[in-house]
Parts: structure tokens; sequence; C-alpha cells
């Protein structure tokens, strides 16, 4: 079994039926939740002119090889409702893959570990609420460190559900 950290997260309609819509497909499709951060707010990274984000980190345990597990959180994004128009545009789900194992993959349809995500505070709160010790592959510091290194100003704000 392998063993993949990935983000969810979406900005348009009901954020938090489409996190948990994206949950539920996740576990159906891909595989074993293992460990879920709570649910995050932030302002958009990059393209700023649009609605805040909610986002959540999910551990899973997969069978799928990491091409195969990126192919079906694609494939489960467009049943979703997922729509790229605009480069880090607004959109209903985003379901990227942060780790896979300890692997470092640079395919077609995935880079992993994902790209940029240690400059973001939008991936590693949630991700070090899940997996502080973590060692990311290339740059080999845990994600608690690399949390505290990060130079991202953008506020993230712990959400309370009901």
């Amino acid at each position: 079994m392998n063993n993949a950290y990935l983000l969810i997260g979406g900005n348009l309609g009901d954020r938090l039926a489409n996190l948990k819509n994206a949950t539920k497909e996740i576990e159906l499709h891909c595989g074993k939740i293992l460990s879920s951060s709570a649910i995050y707010e932030t302002a958009a990274w990059g393209f700023t002119e649009q609605p805040p984000f909610f986002n959540q980190a999910l551990q899973v345990e997969t069978a799928l090889s990491a091409n195969e597990l990126m192919q079906q959180l694609l494939t489960i994004e467009l049943s979703l409702g997922r729509e790229r128009l605009l480069p880090l545009g607004p959109r209903s789900i985003d379901i990227d893959i942060i780790y896979f194992n300890s692997e470092i993959i640079q395919s077609e349809i995935v880079t992993i570990p994902h790209p940029r995500m240690e400059q973001r505070n939008f991936v590693l709160i949630p991700l070090n609420e899940i997996a502080p010790n973590y060692i990311h592959p290339v740059l080999n510091f845990p994600t608690s460190t690399l949390l505290k290194q990060c130079k991202d100003e953008t506020h993230v704000y712990k959400k309370t559900i009901i």
C-alpha cells in the first residue's frame, strides 16, 4: 500500500459541501483516509481577485500508483464540477497530491512533491496538523520546519464547522 498526502480545496459554490463530497469520492475511488486536518479558510494565493478558499489536508492509504491516483483525482474533480478556465483561478474543487510515499516523481500529469508547497501557508498549516514530522524528500526538512521557514504572509484561519 502507498501513503499519499493530499490537499483539497475550493472557493466556489458551497465550499464545505464540496470538500465533503470530494472526501467521500476519494474514499470511494482512491483509498482509505487515515487522517484529515481541520478545514482552513485563506485568501486566494497568486491570483488574489477571487473569493477565499477552504482547504483541508488528507492522508490516504491507496493501492494506486501516483499516476493512477492523480488520474482518479482529476476524474473526481470533473465529476464535482471543476472547470479549468484560468490558471490559479476560482474553482469548485481542487485536489492535489502533496506527497506520495517518499517519492520524487515528475510525469506528464503529476509532480511530487507538489511544486512550491513549501512557499504556501495554505498547504503547510493543514499538512502540519496531520504530518508535522513528514520529511520533504527533496528539501529534507519536516513539515513543521518548512512551516517555520515559510515566508508566506497570507493568513490561514481554522474554521469552526458545526
